[in-house]
């Protein structure tokens, strides 16, 4: 028995011998930032600009895209006018030739008096 005892001894020894190593390295390591409270604050302000920058372009082409839009409804518009102009050059010139006139002259009892017709030169 004595050696059973002598290796309990041992083993206790040991044991505590572990929890003495296990525990002695127990220092509170000091963590390096990644990054410093500067940069940190720089890609904050980075990031900013850049998303203020983001929402402008956005903003400019949305304003750009409406106008263009707009110029595109004024062109049919404008097509559309002129269409309705050139009909109504040709109403004018159907409705102003002259056998037309003489008609609506007859019609309204007007006669040719040839010796009451006055020449108007430039």
């Amino acid at each position: 028995m004595g050696n059973l005892a002598r290796k309990l001894q041992q083993e206790r020894g040991h044991e505590q011998q572990q929890k003495q190593m296990v525990q002695a390295p127990k220092k509170v390591k000091k963590r390096n930032p990644w990054l410093s409270p500067g940069e940190k604050v720089l890609g904050l302000v980075f990031s900013g600009i850049v998303c203020f920058g983001a929402v402008h372009i956005v903003s400019n082409q949305a304003a750009i895209y409406e106008i263009n839009k707009e110029i595109q409804d004024t062109k049919v518009v404008i097509q559309e006018q002129k269409r309705v102009n050139g009909d109504l050059e040709m109403q004018v010139s159907e409705l102003s030739t002259y056998e037309r006139i003489w008609e609506k002259a007859k019609e309204l009892g007007l006669k040719l008096n040839e010796n009451n017709v006055k020449v108007v030169h430039d």
